[in-house]
């Protein structure tokens, strides 16, 4: 199977040389009108993103590429910088000069040191080819990448929380505004996309927008790329269209008969198999990628415990909402276990997990409660058939 047949077909630097030959106006609109979104998740304009760098005041400005991929079930960046990591590092050069900046930086996850030599490897050969550095490509254009290893906190996936840990400080989002783009690293403008969207961006440039609207969804153009996991015959790295459904999908990676699809990774939402017409696009179910296939044996509040166990551990604890609430959700999920839940405490911790979602300070806390809601909506039946007609817990 050719896993990554766009970028596989990519002619390297082309991209590059196509965006040397621009302005930094005209590039960023040509990002700005592929209409390419952030495939981190967030899915915030990129050419937006881009054109608030390049206005705001600075003569030092940052290129950084988050690679802290802590979603679980998402692997997809792994697989993109083990086998395009020059499309990446050319999506940085590109946005490097599309706002103005002279340096990256690859903000590593720690669980993925043994990529760091041969990423290492492929900036030394960018520096010789003369696609790093000064007067590359024989223009006047300067830029450089450096890697940051990250050490293993999933809070670092937040933009601000990831420049937090690169200026040496534990690793807790920031009040916003300002935002990155205006105050970000060492309190510069400072860019902050995702793995894909960078390599994504490289290929609009060599291609153009046209060739990337001409795919996925008038609200969600381009190809996504998925990190597959699960109950399905063929797990792995795919990439699709945006606007697939969640059965296309399913067919493709042999889960059909699929109990539930976990779209977005723990914090993302728990899909039934009544939903699979559903679209992965961000007018329908927005995804940074992860997808987790739960066949028909699979006890959803098993499932819950696991993603709410996961963000107790994770939450760093900064604010109430999130510090507070994980626990208590996850609590109540024990109860259900143990059949000392009653329904009208668990319209109670609904109910919180909904303060949550609009209370916490950053995306964390905001998508952590994500799964006990869907669950709790989707699988009524398994759910409420756990829960207790006393109050004796209260």
């Amino acid at each position: 199977m050719n896993t990554l047949p766009t970028f596989n077909s990519m002619t390297p630097e082309a991209g590059l040389k196509k965006a040397l030959t621009l302005s930094r106006p005209d590039i960023i609109e040509e990002v700005r009108s592929s209409g390419l979104k952030g495939r981190g998740g967030a899915g915030f304009p990129t050419g937006m993103k881009w054109n608030f760098a390049a206005a705001a005041k600075g003569e030092e400005k940052f290129i950084i590429c988050n690679a802290d991929e802590g979603e679980p079930g998402t692997f997809k960046d792994r697989l993109i910088l083990q086998e395009h990591a020059d499309l990446v590092f050319e999506g940085m050069t590109i946005a490097g000069k599309a706002v103005g900046a002279k340096e990256g930086i690859l903000f590593l996850r720690g669980e993925y040191t043994y990529l760091k030599p041969q990423l290492e490897a492929v900036l030394a050969k960018r520096r010789e080819q003369k696609l790093l550095g000064k007067g590359i490509l024989g223009s006047d254009l300067e830029f450089d990448i450096r890697i940051f290893m990250g050490a293993g906190a999933y809070i670092c996936g937040e933009e601000t929380a990831l420049i937090e840990a690169l200026e040496g400080f534990r690793g807790e989002p920031r009040n916003r505004p300002p935002f990155p783009v205006n105050t970000g690293f060492l309190g510069r403008p400072s860019v902050v996309n995702n793995v894909e969207t960078l390599a994504s961006a490289a290929c609009i440039l060599q291609k153009g927008s046209a060739w990337w609207t001409s795919k996925g969804t008038e609200k969600s153009t381009g190809i996504k790329i998925f990190s597959i996991s699960g109950d399905c015959q063929r797990p792995g790295v795919y990439e699709f269209p945006m606007g697939i459904t969640i059965a296309q999908l399913l067919k493709e990676v042999g889960g059909e008969g699929a109990k539930a699809v976990q779209v977005g990774g723990a914090s993302g939402q728990c899909i039934p198999a009544s939903q699979f017409s559903r679209a992965i696009a961000f007018e329908d179910i927005p995804t940074g990628g992860s997808i987790i296939v739960f066949g028909q044996h699979r006890d959803m509040l098993d499932v819950l415990h696991n993603f709410m166990d996961f963000f107790v551990d994770e939450s760093c604890g900064q604010c109430t909402p999130c510090r507070r609430g994980n626990v208590k959700l996850l609590e109540g999920i024990e109860l259900l276990k143990e059949g000392k839940c009653s329904m009208a405490y668990l319209k109670e911790l609904c109910s919180l997990g909904e303060t949550m979602q609009i209370a916490s300070k950053c995306g964390l806390g905001q998508s952590s409660p994500s799964a006990f809601l869907s669950v709790v909506q989707n699988f009524r039946e398994e759910i409420m058939g756990r829960t207790s007609k006393t109050l004796s817990h209260v």
